[in-house]
């Protein structure tokens, strides 16, 4: 628990370091594959992941796959923050398990029930909530909703990765982290010096904890947890981060929930918690004792 507790604590604070380092997106998710390639590298090694014959080339490819697909999600969400603020944009990013329930309808043919139909109402209503409000000063509506879309585009791509994951049973996941921030850095190389390269010893500081600690000790320590606590705890646990990053959000850059923002973010949390967590509806009739 405290290791899923640290892991989803450090994640909240990804949206301020992206923010204060003043980095291009692309930038900054380049760096963050390449340190975290660093930090997971030597943990495979030390494990024995590396060995020749230890994967299959069909779950290379996959893992690759999975790759790309986190790397859009970052990008998208990284660069969803500076229009509908860390706060809004992490909400919505919460929205992932739904996007996770359609692919898995879609590819899986796995059933969709009542019950995750009625979280997914619960949700849309979230949503409208959150879209109907004004941005705050600074913020056109236009990049507003803007922020929400791209904050959107990245759940699905994160949803994406996940159901590539679900192919990979029996892979070590730090070895799938690994091979997933190697394509990363591989795929965005030719675009890392957008911008020019970064420089000052507080630039490369931001980068290089995005990296190491929240890319690198963030997935040991997820995945650590993972193995160890049973799935009802890793997803109720899970909600540390949507809020401590509006914490942070409020903290380092003094964004305040509106009261209508604040409805529908703890609808969405709600409904992606009972989504996550298999809440139902019904309610259960107490059987009568003998």
């Amino acid at each position: 628990m405290v290791e899923m507790v640290a892991a989803m604590a450090i994640s909240g604070t990804i949206g301020w370091l992206v923010v204060v380092s003043g980095r291009p997106v692309v930038q900054v998710v380049f760096w963050r594959c390449v340190f975290g390639a660093l930090v997971l590298l030597p943990v495979c090694a030390a494990k024995g992941y590396l060995r020749a014959g230890r994967i299959t080339w069909r779950q290379a490819g996959l893992a690759a796959a999975g790759g790309l697909a986190i790397v859009a999600n970052w990008l998208l969400l990284f660069a969803a923050y500076s229009g509908a603020s860390i706060s809004i944009a992490t909400t919505v990013y919460n929205t992932q398990p739904f996007m996770l329930v359609a692919l898995g309808a879609l590819f899986l043919r796995e059933r969709l029930t009542l019950s995750k139909l009625g979280w997914l109402s619960v949700s849309f209503c979230g949503m409208l909530l959150i879209v109907q409000i004004q941005p705050d000063a600074g913020v056109t509506q236009e990049h507003y909703l803007q922020g929400i879309l791209l904050a959107l585009a990245a759940a699905f791509f994160y949803a994406l990765a996940a159901l590539f994951a679900k192919a990979l049973k029996g892979m070590p996941p730090h070895l799938i982290a690994l091979i997933q921030v190697s394509v990363g850095a591989v795929a965005l190389a030719p675009l890392a010096s957008h911008g020019g390269w970064p420089s000052g010893l507080a630039v490369w500081s931001t980068l290089f904890t995005l990296g190491a600690v929240h890319t690198g000790v963030m997935y040991i320590l997820l995945y650590g947890a993972i193995q160890k606590l049973p799935t009802h705890l890793t997803g109720a646990l899970s909600f540390v981060y949507p809020i401590v990053a509006i914490v942070v959000d409020g903290l380092a850059f003094g964004h305040r929930l509106h009261p209508l923002q604040a409805v529908g973010a703890a609808l969405i949390l709600l409904a992606a918690a009972g989504m996550t967590l298999g809440w139902s509806w019904r309610l259960r009739r107490r059987e009568a004792s003998a």
